[in-house]
C-alpha cells in the first residue's frame, strides 16, 4: 500500500530497542498503566484512535507515546501545558497514586496476567465448523483484523473463554468464547494469493456466524 517492502531483521540481530528513548517509552507506558486508570484494551484503542496521517507516519514506540499522552490528558493525570513545559504546570485533577517500583514491574512482567475467564454458556462452534466473520467497522476497539472481515473459514480449535477486548476497552468486561479460525489465503487476499497457503487467527464468538453452504472460494470447499 505504498509503504515499500518489509525488511525483517534477523533473529540474531534484532535489538530489543533501536534507541534509548524506546526503552523509556515502554517504561513510561508500563508505569502509567500501573496507576490503574485504564486497561490494556483501552490503551490499544487509544493507539488505534490516532489520526491515520499520524499513525502511519509514526514508528512503533512513537505510537505508544502519542496514545499515552492522550490517555494522560483525558484522565486528568497531565495537561497539555504540563507536556509542553516538560514539568507540572497545572495541578492534577485526580488524586495521586504511588507508582509501581522497578521490582514490582519486573515481577508483574515475569508473572504475566491471565485473561482466561469462565462462562456458563457452551461454545457455539466446534472444530471443523465453517464460519464467516462479521463485516462491520466498529467505532470502538476490536481484535478482528480488517482483512479478515466478511470472510469464511474453518474453526481449528476452541481456545476457551477470555476477556473480550471489544467490551473491556470501553466498560465492564463481557467474557466471550475464543476460537482459532483458518482461512485460505485466496479467501482473504484474492486470486493473486498463493494457492494452498492459509492464515489462522484467534477470533471471538461475536465475530463469527455459522456457514451452512460451501462457496467456491471458501475454506473447506475442496
Amino acid at each position: 500500500m505504498g509503504f515499500g517492502p518489509v525488511g525483517p531483521e534477523s533473529e540474531n540481530e534484532e535489538p530489543v530497542f533501536h534507541a534509548r528513548w524506546e526503552a523509556r517509552a515502554l517504561a513510561l507506558t508500563l508505569q502509567a498503566g500501573a496507576l490503574g486508570h485504564w486497561n490494556i484494551d483501552r490503551s490499544r484503542h487509544a493507539r488505534e484512535s490516532l489520526h491515520p496521517s499520524i499513525y502511519y507516519s509514526s514508528s512503533y514506540y512513537e505510537i505508544w507515546i502519542r496514545a499515552l499522552i492522550n490517555l494522560l490528558c483525558v484522565d486528568g493525570l497531565a495537561t497539555r501545558s504540563d507536556l509542553e513545559a516538560a514539568a507540572m504546570v497545572d495541578p492534577p485533577i485526580v488524586a495521586n497514586r504511588h507508582a509501581a517500583s522497578a521490582n514490582q514491574t519486573r515481577q508483574s512482567l515475569a508473572s504475566g496476567t491471565s485473561y482466561l475467564r469462565s462462562r456458563s454458556t457452551f461454545a457455539r462452534f466446534a472444530p471443523g465448523d465453517r464460519v464467516r466473520t462479521t463485516n462491520n467497522h466498529p467505532a470502538g476497539h476490536t481484535r478482528l483484523p480488517r482483512y479478515a472481515r466478511g470472510r469464511s473459514g474453518v474453526v481449528e480449535c476452541v481456545r476457551g473463554v477470555f476477556v473480550y477486548p471489544d467490551a473491556n476497552a470501553h466498560g465492564p468486561d463481557e467474557p466471550q468464547w475464543c476460537y482459532t479460525v483458518r482461512f485460505l489465503a485466496t479467501e482473504l487476499f484474492g486470486e493473486s494469493a498463493t494457492r494452498g497457503d492459509t492464515v489462522s487467527i484467534d477470533a471471538f464468538e461475536p465475530y463469527l456466524n455459522a456457514v451452512r453452504e460451501a462457496t467456491a472460494n471458501s475454506e473447506g470447499a475442496s
